[in-house]
């Protein structure tokens, strides 16, 4: 073989290799765990031409979604995640970067979330993993028992992060994907994460008129759904008694700190019989950090080479789940693995709130997507303890609650189908 063949072989192989750690790189800086807000924040794309070159994304259709999250609620706003890079970021009303707001039910998905980490923490109390029974001693402080129903002992944790435990929610509940009704009720909002309303050590009434219950299940465990905010709460409690922590220090250890959360906390400051952190929601937290938890999502669990969370349990949480036969809600998301949401992608999967939150993840899309709603008092500091923020816009008054002008589809449903049709195919 000649110098000259043997110059341009090396000349070939060295240029091969320059491009393939090229792009190794390349593709790292796009899809690298970003640092917190304070230090840089996420990797972000403003100009629209640089957006469709390289996330593929029309942000021309993304404003069409956001006008349409202007009809649904008063304040808020829409910020989508592509490869690791902030493509889109709009606010209105009360809605800014800094807002910390009460994110109502989303905070269902961070409790269940705080569950599968501390399985990994405590693999002796989990032997038989989401079958576990656990209301048994052990599980739970001793003035949970006796349990005012009995079958209460057969429930399986899968069971009661998949609302089909047979605790009393909200109506309608199903069976089978068939919808029916259960009276009494059991506690909505912020009654059903004081700890005797969700244990049954007392009843109570919703808005001092409709009386709600848990002293006895509705069902079976396994036998129906029930959207039961009492539920996870409980599983709240679980985790107390077993970590001796509260949630919200739980979170900020195993969470909220490696993942660089800024200012946040719990909402439902004005309720004074919310004695412990809610588990069934209210989590306080800046619509940046809502992303970095859907970041962590998408990528397994994973945050910065650290497994945060065991990739089983994201795994487990994105799909139908065998606990809950009756409708596609798994450890506290609603899920499309079955195709019950024809418009959209099988392994999408959500967590929405109360106020218009809603919380998306689409690994085919490697998208994650936040719609920030909220009523006034959901920005107020009476119920989150933090100070409106200063960008926050001061003309949404709080005299009124917001009437939605969309009265005939899922707003939720709807605001994904009209991100998705911003990506740009091929």
């Amino acid at each position: 073989m000649s110098d000259n063949i043997k110059t341009v072989l090396t000349y070939r192989y060295v240029l091969v290799i320059w491009i393939t750690i090229t792009c190794c790189l390349a593709a790292r800086a796009q899809t690298s765990d970003p640092s917190p807000d304070s230090l840089g924040g996420w990797p972000q794309l403003t100009d629209s031409l640089e957006v469709y070159k390289k996330a593929r994304i029309d942000t021309r259709k993304l404003d069409e979604a956001f006008s349409y999250i202007q009809k649904t609620t008063k304040n808020g706003g829409l910020l989508v995640l592509r490869n690791g890079v902030l493509v889109y970021e709009k606010y209105f009303g009360k809605g800014s970067r800094e807002a910390a707001t009460n994110l109502a039910s989303c905070g269902k998905a961070f409790t269940s979330i705080a569950i599968g980490i501390l399985m990994a923490q405590h693999p002796e109390l989990f032997q038989d993993g989401l079958d576990q029974k656990i209301f048994t001693p052990g599980y739970f402080p001793d003035w949970v028992f006796p349990l005012p129903d009995a079958r209460m002992s057969e429930i399986k944790l899968g069971q009661l992060l998949s609302f089909t435990a047979g605790i009393r929610g909200n109506n309608p509940v199903y069976v089978n994907l068939k919808p029916a009704t259960i009276s009494p009720p059991g506690p909505d909002g912020w009654p059903g994460m004081v700890d005797k309303y969700a244990l049954g050590l007392e009843d109570g009434k919703l808005n001092d008129t409709t009386p709600f219950t848990t002293k006895s299940l509705w069902c079976a465990p396994g036998q129906g759904y029930s959207y039961a905010t009492a539920s996870i709460h409980i599983a709240s409690v679980m985790l107390r008694h077993i970590s001796g922590l509260e949630l919200q220090e739980f979170l900020h250890r195993y969470v909220g700190k490696p993942l660089g959360w800024g200012r946040w906390g719990f909402g439902y400051k004005g309720e004074p019989e919310v004695a412990h952190t809610p588990g069934g929601g209210g989590i306080v937290l800046r619509p940046t950090d809502v992303l970095r938890f859907g970041y962590l999502l998408l990528n397994n669990g994973k945050w910065k080479n650290q497994q945060i969370v065991p990739s089983k349990y994201v795994q487990l949480s994105s799909k139908e789940i065998k606990y809950n036969p009756h409708y596609p809600y798994s450890l506290q998301f609603n899920v499309n693995s079955t195709g019950h949401w024809s418009g959209l992608p099988r392994d999408a999967y959500w967590k929405s709130g109360s106020g218009g939150h809603c919380l998306y993840i689409v690994p085919s899309e490697n998208l994650v997507v936040w719609k920030l709603g909220g009523r006034d008092g959901q920005y107020s500091p009476k119920d989150t303890g933090f100070p409106l923020s200063p960008s926050a816009s001061e003309s949404a008054g709080d005299s009124k609650e917001w009437i939605s002008g969309v009265t005939d589809e899922d707003p939720n449903v709807r605001t994904l189908e009209m991100v998705l049709k911003s990506i740009i195919k091929k």
